[in-house]
C-alpha cells in the first residue's frame, strides 16, 4: 500500500468516525418547528392566517407574560388530545397568545406599519400529524400602499425551545401571488420580489434541509459506499430522485398523506437496510464483495443484485419524499403555488446531492483501485456506522426512546 493511500484511509476513516461522534441520535431533524402563514388582501387591507404548532405556542406564549394559567390549561388539553379544550384554552388566555404572534410577525406598506386586529376566535388544525393553532388577523395599512412586506421572527432559537424555525409563507395580494420561506438568516420578503429572488429562498431551504438533515446525508453515504461502480451510484442516485420527486408531486396534489410517526422511523430504518446491505456482501462474499455479478448485459449493465437494490433504493425514496413535503408542510390538496416552491425546493436538494456523490465517490473509487482491501475497510467501515445510527433512530422514533 502506498503512503498516499495509507494517508488517504486514515483520513476517511477519521472523518467517518468524527462525523458519526458527532451526530445526535434522538432526532436527525432536531427539535425545530415550522410555522405557516397565508397572506390575502389588496389595497389597504391585508389579512393572514398564521398557524404555529399548539404545545410550543402554549409555552412560549405563556413565558411572554409569565402566565401559569394558561400554561396549565393548555399543557392539559395538549396531553388530553383535545382540540376543542386546547382552542378553548388559548381563547380563555388570547390577550398574551396574540400579543406574542403580533411582537413578532409583522406586516408593513411601502416601509409603513400595518395595525393587527384579530378576526374570530383561535381555531385548531392538524400538519405534519401534530395539533396547530390558527389565528385570524386583519392589518389595517395606509392607503395606497404597493408594496407589502412580511416578517416573521416566530419561535426564534433565544427561547431556546427549537433551533431553525421556518415560516412558510403563500399570498395573494393586489393580483400578485406566490410564496417565500423565512428564517432567522431571512426573516422577511416583499411581495414585490423577483421570481429568482423566490427561486433562491426554496433553492436555498432544500439545500440547507439536506446539508442538515443528518439522517439524508447517512443516507447518501451508504449509497455511495455501497456502489460498486460509477453507474450504479448514478442510477440510485437518480431512482431516489425520482421516487421522492414523485412523492413531492402527490404530496402537493393531496393526493398522498403519511403521519410522521410512520414515515420518520421508515426513513431511519432505510439509512440501516442499505448500509446493512452492503455489510451482508462483505460478510458472504469477503474480498469479492464488490465485484460484478453475471446477467448484467441489459440495458443499464446491471447485474441481479444491482436491480435488486435499484427498486430497495426507489422504495425508500418514495418514503423520504414524504420527509422532504413534509418539511414544506404541503398537505393542503391541489397547492399549486406551493407546487412550484416544492420543485424547486427538490432542486436545491438535488444539487447537494450530487455534489457529495462527487466529492465523496471519486476518493473511494481511488482508494479501491490502488489498495482492494483498504477500500472495504473503509466502505465497511462507513456502513457499520450508518447502520448503527440508522437502527438507534428507527428505536428511537419508532418507540419515543
Amino acid at each position: 500500500m502506498s503512503k498516499w493511500v495509507r494517508r488517504t484511509v486514515i483520513g476517511i476513516t477519521a472523518a467517518v468516525i468524527a462525523f458519526l461522534g458527532t451526530v445526535q441520535p434522538a432526532s436527525a431533524h432536531g427539535f425545530a418547528s415550522t410555522v405557516y402563514v397565508h397572506v390575502t388582501g389588496d389595497g389597504g387591507r391585508i389579512r393572514t392566517t398564521v398557524a404555529l404548532e399548539y404545545d410550543l405556542f402554549v409555552v412560549s406564549a405563556a413565558d411572554l407574560e409569565k402566565d401559569d394559567p394558561l400554561f396549565r390549561a393548555g399543557n392539559a388539553a395538549f396531553e388530553a388530545g383535545d382540540t376543542k379544550e386546547q382552542a378553548a384554552a388559548l381563547n380563555a388566555h388570547a390577550k398574551p397568545a396574540v400579543r406574542y404572534v403580533t411582537e413578532r410577525f409583522s406586516v408593513t406598506s411601502d416601509g409603513r406599519a400595518c395595525t393587527p386586529t384579530q378576526v374570530g376566535d383561535f381555531t385548531m388544525s392538524r400538519r405534519e400529524d401534530v395539533p396547530y393553532a390558527d389565528l385570524l388577523l386583519d392589518w389595517a395599512c395606509p392607503e395606497q400602499g404597493s408594496d407589502h412586506q412580511v416578517r416573521s421572527e416566530l419561535f426564534p432559537d433565544t427561547e431556546r425551545y427549537v433551533t431553525g424555525t421556518k415560516t412558510i409563507v403563500t399570498y395573494e395580494i393586489d393580483g400578485r401571488s406566490g410564496s417565500a420561506a423565512l428564517d432567522a438568516d431571512h426573516p422577511s420578503f416583499s411581495v414585490g420580489q423577483s421570481w429568482y429572488e423566490r427561486f433562491w429562498e426554496f433553492f436555498r431551504l432544500g439545500a440547507e434541509h439536506l446539508l442538515t438533515g443528518i439522517d439524508h446525508i447517512l443516507f447518501l453515504l451508504a449509497l455511495i459506499a455501497g456502489s460498486r461502480r460509477l453507474r450504479e451510484i448514478v442510477l440510485a442516485a437518480t431512482s431516489f430522485t425520482l421516487a421522492h420527486s414523485v412523492t413531492f408531486m402527490l404530496a402537493a396534489l393531496g393526493l398522498v398523506r403519511a403521519p410522521e410517526r410512520i414515515v420518520e422511523p421508515v426513513i431511519a430504518l432505510s439509512i440501516a437496510v442499505v448500509a446493512g446491505w452492503y455489510l451482508w456482501r462483505l460478510w458472504r462474499h469477503g474480498g469479492h464483495a464488490t465485484d460484478v455479478g453475471t446477467g448484467g448485459d441489459g440495458h443499464f449493465s446491471l447485474d441481479r443484485a444491482g436491480w435488486t437494490r435499484l427498486g430497495v433504493v426507489f422504495c425508500f425514496g418514495l418514503v423520504h419524499g414524504l420527509g422532504f413535503a413534509g418539511a414544506l408542510g404541503i398537505e393542503e390538496a391541489w397547492s399549486w403555488t406551493l407546487l412550484w416552491s416544492l420543485l424547486v425546493f427538490n432542486v436545491g436538494i438535488e444539487v447537494v446531492q450530487l455534489a457529495i456523490i462527487a466529492a465523496v465517490f471519486p476518493l473511494l473509487t481511488v482508494v479501491r483501485h490502488r489498495a482492494p482491501r483498504a477500500g472495504l475497510w473503509v466502505t465497511g467501515v462507513i456502513c457499520a456506522g450508518v447502520s448503527v445510527m440508522g437502527l438507534v433512530w428507527f428505536v428511537q422514533r419508532a418507540f419515543g426512546t
